[in-house]
Parts: C-alpha cells; sequence; structure tokens
C-alpha cells in the first residue's frame, strides 16, 4: 500500500472552507477568466537546469495550470539561467534558486519535480524526490545502473509517486502511428527491429585543472567515484562509464522505448545479449566509437542497435514477414513497404522533440494521482535496463542471457556483478 500523502490542493481547499470569504476575491483566485485557481495549479521546480532541462521546462509553462516556483543546479550560473525564464514568464522575480536539492524538496509548496541533470543522478534524484512527497518527470536516462532502476520504481509504488519518463516519442503520433501498423499486422510476423543511434566522439587525456567558481563539483559527482576536474569529464558525462553510457544508452533508450511501446512489453525485455564494438584505448573518454549490439526476445524478435555514422543518421525500422516500417528521427518522415500502409497516415506538424503531450499526460496524472502515465516507471526502468545490457555485453564481448524477473544474468557472473554499483558516501540507495 502507497504512503498516504496530502497534497497542496487538498490542503488548499481544507484551508479556503475554514475561514471567512474576503470581501473582495480575484478571479485568478478562483479560477475565472482562464486562469486556474491556486488549489488546481501543479507548482513545479527543476533540478538539473541545462540545454536540455530548460527546454522542457518552457514547455511546461506554456501548459495550463503550472506554476514554476524554483531552480537547482550544482551551477550557480546555471541556477540564474532556470530563474531568469520562470521570472521572465511571470514578469517578476519570485523564482528561488537552489544548490541543494534536499533544501528544495523540504518545500512544502511544491508539488512535483522536474529533473534534467545529468544521466548518473536521474534515479536516485527521482527516489529522494518520490521520499520528499514530490511527483516527478524525469529526463532519459531514467537509470545508470539495473539495480538503483528497481530500486526507483519500488519506491514510486510505496509512496504513490506520479513519475514520466522523458520518452515524449510515445505521444508523437508518427511514432503511434508505426505502432499501429505494426501491431496491427500490417508488415507481417515482426521478426527484428533496427536501430541506429550516432557515433560517440573520443576525448584525448587532459590534466587535472581547478573547479570553476560557482560550481559544487562533489555534489555533481554526487554518488558516483570521485575524479579529478577536467572539462572533458563534466562537459562529456556522457563518454565516462561513472557517468554515462554513450550514445547507445543516451539516444538508444529512445529506439528501445519505442519497440518496447510498439510491441507493447513494458513488462518484459529480450533474454539474450550480444555485440563487439571499436574502442579508442588511448582516449580519456570510456564508450565505444562505433559498434552494435542484438537483444533477443523469448519469442525471437530481435533488436539490432548500430552506432555509427552522424547525428542525423538516427533511425527506426520493424521488419516483418510481409514488409517493413521506418522513422528517421531528424526528419520525422515515415516510409514503408507495402506502399499502401502510407496511405493511412495522417501528417501532424509535432515531431519527435516536441514534448508537450508528454508533459500534459504527466499534469493530468499529478491532478488526478493515476501512476499509470504514458511512460511509467515499470515501463520507463525495463527499457532502459535493454540498453545497460547491450553495453555491458559489448564492453564483456561475451553473450549474456538475462531472466525478465529475477533481473539477473545467469550465465556470466562478472557481467552480473556489472548490473549494480556502489555508492559513494554519504549517498544511498
Amino acid at each position: 500500500m502507497p504512503e498516504p500523502r496530502i497534497s497542496r490542493r487538498a490542503a488548499l481547499k481544507g484551508a479556503i472552507g475554514a475561514v471567512a470569504a474576503p470581501l473582495v476575491v480575484p478571479a485568478s483566485s478562483l479560477g475565472l477568466a482562464g486562469s486556474v485557481a491556486p488549489s488546481e495549479r501543479v507548482t513545479m521546480s527543476i533540478l538539473g537546469a541545462g540545454n536540455r532541462g530548460t527546454d522542457v521546462m518552457q514547455h511546461f509553462l506554456r501548459q495550463k495550470g503550472v506554476q514554476w516556483l524554483a531552480v537547482c543546479d550544482a551551477r550557480r550560473e546555471r541556477q540564474a539561467i532556470g530563474k531568469n525564464i520562470a521570472d521572465k514568464f511571470y514578469g517578476n522575480t519570485d523564482c528561488a534558486t537552489y544548490g541543494d536539492f534536499h533544501e528544495m524538496f523540504a518545500r512544502p509548496d511544491i508539488d512535483a519535480v522536474l529533473i534534467a541533470t545529468g544521466s548518473h543522478w536521474h534515479a536516485l534524484a527521482s527516489i529522494y524526490a518520490a521520499k520528499a512527497g514530490k511527483d516527478v518527470y524525469s529526463e532519459k536516462p531514467c537509470t545508470l545502473t539495473v539495480a538503483e532502476g528497481r530500486a526507483m520504481v519500488e519506491t514510486m509504488k510505496r509512496y504513490g509517486t506520479v513519475y514520466q519518463a522523458g520518452h515524449q516519442r510515445r505521444s508523437v503520433d508518427s511514432f503511434r502511428f508505426m505502432a499501429e501498423v505494426v501491431r496491427k499486422g500490417m508488415i507481417g510476423r515482426l521478426q527484428r527491429v533496427i536501430m541506429q543511434v550516432w557515433e560517440n566522439p573520443s576525448f584525448g587525456p587532459e590534466v587535472p585543472q581547478p573547479v570553476p567558481p560557482g560550481f559544487d563539483y562533489d555534489r555533481w559527482l554526487g554518488w558516483t567515484p570521485w575524479h579529478p576536474y577536467t572539462n572533458s569529464r563534466v562537459r562529456g558525462w556522457s563518454y565516462f562509464w561513472d557517468t554515462g553510457g554513450g550514445m547507445m544508452l543516451d539516444m538508444g533508450v529512445h529506439w528501445t522505448d519505442t519497440a518496447q511501446f510498439v510491441r507493447q512489453t513494458d513488462h518484459t525485455v529480450p533474454v539474450e545479449y550480444e555485440g563487439q564494438a571499436e574502442f579508442n584505448r588511448e582516449a580519456a573518454s570510456e564508450t565505444p566509437i562505433r559498434g552494435q549490439w542484438t537483444a533477443t526476445y523469448a519469442d525471437g524478435v530481435q533488436l539490432i542497435m548500430a552506432q555509427r555514422g552522424g547525428f542525423d543518421d538516427r533511425y527506426i525500422r520493424f521488419e516483418g514477414t510481409e514488409g517493413w516500417i521506418q522513422l528517421v528521427d531528424g526528419t520525422n518522415a515515415v516510409t514503408a513497404q507495402p506502399a499502401s500502409i502510407m496511405k493511412l497516415r495522417s501528417i501532424s506538424g509535432k515531431g519527435w522533440g516536441d514534448p508537450g503531450d508528454h508533459v500534459r499526460n504527466f499534469l493530468d496524472a499529478v491532478k488526478s494521482r493515476n501512476p499509470r502515465t504514458t511512460c511509467h516507471p515499470e515501463s520507463a526502468h525495463r527499457t532502459t535496463l535493454i540498453c545497460h545490457l547491450g553495453n555491458i555485453a559489448i564492453r564483456l564481448g561475451r553473450k549474456l542471457r538475462f531472466d525478465p524477473i529475477s533481473e539477473r544474468i545467469t550465465n556470466d557472473a562478472e557481467g552480473d556483478a556489472m548490473l549494480s554499483r556502489p555508492l559513494r558516501a554519504p549517498w544511498h540507495l
């Protein structure tokens, strides 16, 4: 049973009923003139005000019934950027800034948090937010290890947290069209899903440098192992195993999520993983430059993740016994065989990068207390788990067998040990 929680809106409603009404009540206080009454607003905050975070933040601000109260980041300059966005939108200077998310989460007037830090903070910050009574919209990838993913799922259940993963493609019409085509058997029996992400860069060694003023580097590292500060480790965090998983994780989760969504397999994952990759062993960065892994479901359907080419070369393709359908992410262009499939497609101006409908789904769930968002915790965990296992397979260079129920690698002790990592004090799951 989830632990009981009293929402800010419920508390406000009770307080309003307990006092006499003022002689003059502003229309905005009653929800008149197109506004939303304070008791019905979702009060928001953000943890991680970088490029992606502030972009999604502005999509939240465009939604009816949102009030932005706070910004938290380990960098003071990014705190100021997030605050400026909120203050400019409202025409005031009310948005608060924090360097410590514990202080922000302690505010009882904040309902929900947008988590848009680096990947290594997504799961743990979501757990801390849930324990503080906040609902969570987390950017992807939602976890850095399989173990923290399961801990995140169970924490959301325990606290009755409304959680949405930022896999916004589930809410975009072109991806929904692909799902309809595959689910209705228009390409025959599905055999494989081919996915492509772009190549990782490679960073040369750097001499440790002083931490820039206004940057809480130790907090940024968080639970991960301590390393001396270098620009590449911070700016290129996705390309070091301690803080990221390269594009096979960072972009790859969008494709594995699409495959899981189309196949309606949020409850399970593939059972075998194998792959190979090309590494630059002279580089300071650790993720492969190019590579490929294959994951096979119990029913024989394969996911094939290729890492090659550039940013604009990313695509996903579903191949069946009687045809195929493909979407090129950069253009939102869908092609298919047989060609008659395309006559069924309606065209929308929304592309892969528009999270507006995804954000609205989360806000509606916060109000209704419906935990089954478009990309709920279990789906987010399993989608990300597939990419973790693909990365482990290419690092080890061996075929791995995985039990989706116990969530253990059953044929490789070294690989199984890589499903979790120790947390640096004082952090804990």
